[in-house]
């Protein structure tokens, strides 16, 4: 439990004031002292993290969010903060101590904009009990409410249940990677370069979940590097179901590929696992808009260490620059930041997300809808821009379809 990843565990936010008790109720919660409890404001600065497991939903992370009224110049930044955990987290737990104003209003409004299961907490209650007026206002809304003493585990078993009862299918959170594009028994061809970006001693965090995904299906895999793909499947008495080929080695791998053997990308498999695959294909569409100076964001969820050669800060964009045949400018954004702003760009390039959640992804994904920009991902780009696209899309018939209703267009 400890060791699932946190980009799919069910992520729970607390947000409230400062001081109402939410590190408090993150301890009562887990059973254990995780976050610093004072009765001095303020004492959460940062948004905290913590991996943990609750029974009996399984692994989760808890996020513990600095006060919304939080003070001052160094406070409002706290503040910007907290309010960008909306876009990560699958539940929200609102805590409160009995106030309710313009905070809390138009904290539970971005919530209800966002669509996040939202439950109200009314904490410390040994203090003081829940405003009935308020309870009825929430009981209006159908938003779900609860009593708690974090310090004596008042309602603490009444919160998990209706976190539970809240908290979407683990369908949602982690949809199967590849399972449903295979049969029980069938054989997938993974192809892993293994370069200067490939960690040591390990595969990257796509490969490894992919193979654990073939595994849970009943199929099983060959994982091979990109030089060693073509002497592999002639050893093989009949073709692979799929070969799936990390996007660097696109061009190699397809050409070594019979054209009857299905095959895509990791990044393009993630692109639908924490995405929206049409919605990338449609995004990619825009590479033939680009114009010479067109500005791209490229956005890296991880903060790896940037190579010589790097995928997302030298490959990709000398492969635009070649397909385009003009100059365009590039932004890098790594780990969590994101734009607020995205009018100045021409289109979003976001890699396969494996490090987030898919909350977080879907987030961005509407960011840029709502900005009007167009998004894609670093495989379908890829895929786009060396023209092997609708090959790299053939076992995704929907989205297939999408970028041929756009070329009739």
């Amino acid at each position: 439990m400890r060791n699932t990843p946190q980009s799919i565990r069910l992520h729970i936010a607390l947000f409230g004031r400062r001081n109402v008790g939410k590190s408090s109720l993150i301890n009562a919660l887990t059973g254990q002292n995780l976050s610093i409890v004072s009765e001095t404001p303020g004492t959460t600065t940062d948004p905290v993290l913590k991996a943990m497991e609750l029974l009996p939903f399984g692994p989760v992370v808890f996020i513990d969010t600095a006060g919304i009224d939080d003070r001052g110049a160094l406070g409002q930044q706290r503040v910007e903060k907290t309010l960008k955990m909306i876009d990560r987290c699958d539940v929200a737990v609102l805590v409160i101590d009995n106030r309710w104003d313009h905070y809390e209003s138009e904290l539970l409004k971005r919530l209800q904009t966002q669509r996040i299961p939202t439950i109200v907490v009314f904490n410390k209650s040994d203090q003081h009990p829940p405003d009935l007026n308020l309870v009825r206002k929430l009981e209006r809304q159908k938003i779900p409410w609860v009593k708690t003493c974090a310090t004596s585990n008042e309602g603490i078993n009444a919160l998990k249940e209706q976190i539970m009862r809240l908290a979407p299918d683990k369908s949602q959170i982690q949809p199967t990677i590849i399972g449903d594009l295979i049969h029980p028994g069938a054989l997938v061809v993974l192809v892993t370069p293994i370069d200067l970006e490939a960690p040591a001693g390990r595969l990257i965090l796509p490969q490894v979940q992919t193979i654990r995904d073939i595994l849970d299906h009943d199929a099983f895999c060959l994982v091979v590097k990109e030089r060693e793909l073509k002497y592999a499947l002639a050893q093989l008495k009949n073709p692979p179901a799929l070969v799936v080929t990390d996007s660097q080695a696109f061009l190699k791998v397809a050409a070594d590929t019979p054209q009857n053997v299905p095959m895509t990308s990791f990044s393009i498999l993630f692109a639908r696992l924490k995405g929206d695959l049409t919605v990338f294909v449609q995004g990619a569409l825009a590479i033939e808009r680009l114009k010479p100076d067109s500005h791209i964001l490229i956005a890296e969820a991880c903060t790896h260490h940037v190579v010589g050669d790097d995928i997302g800060r030298v490959k990709i964009p000398r492969w635009l620059r070649q397909y385009v045949g003009a100059p365009l400018n590039f932004t890098h954004v790594q780990g969590h930041d994101f734009p607020e702003d995205l009018s100045r760009f021409d289109l979003v390039i976001h890699c396969g997300g494996c490090t987030i959640n898919r909350r977080l992804m879907q987030s961005r994904i509407l960011k840029c809808k709502e900005a009007g920009v167009p998004i894609t991902n670093y495989g379908v780009t890829i895929a786009y821009s060396l023209g092997i696209f609708e090959r790299a899309l053939q076992i995704f018939p929907e989205a297939l379809e999408a970028y041929k209703q756009e070329q009739t267009f």
